[in-house]
């Protein structure tokens, strides 16, 4: 019967610096890749986010940050045409920004 190690027996073979950068590696083989989205999908966001805006109406935004998607939930205050951001009010009346091209999934509340 073989009694492998595995890693633990190549680590004194390398350097510090490789290990670091495998563990790198593994780290961002973890985080999620942002979705693309087609046109449909981007007007029926654009519809949700402007009706949302005439009628008050509370939105959950899905947005992709940093390897990984992040919800907010509140309401859309302001269309940032220059930098193409968001400014959301969320429930605890701080303001948010979010990029439009971060966005992946818009619903209402």
């Amino acid at each position: 019967m073989i009694r492998d190690r595995g890693n633990i027996k190549w680590t004194s073979m390398m350097l510090p610096e490789h290990v670091k950068e495998l563990r790198d590696w593994k780290e961002e083989e973890k985080r999620d890749q942002m979705p693309v989205l087609d046109e449909q999908k981007i007007e029926e966001m654009n519809e949700v986010i402007c009706q949302a805006m005439e009628f008050h109406w509370a939105l959950r935004f899905h947005y992709f940050k940093n390897g990984e998607t992040n919800v907010l939930a509140g309401y859309v205050h302001y269309i940032e045409p220059l930098t193409k951001e968001l400014r959301i009010i969320d429930h605890k009346n701080q303001k948010r920004n979010v990029k439009l091209l971060n966005l992946v999934h818009v619903e209402l509340e």
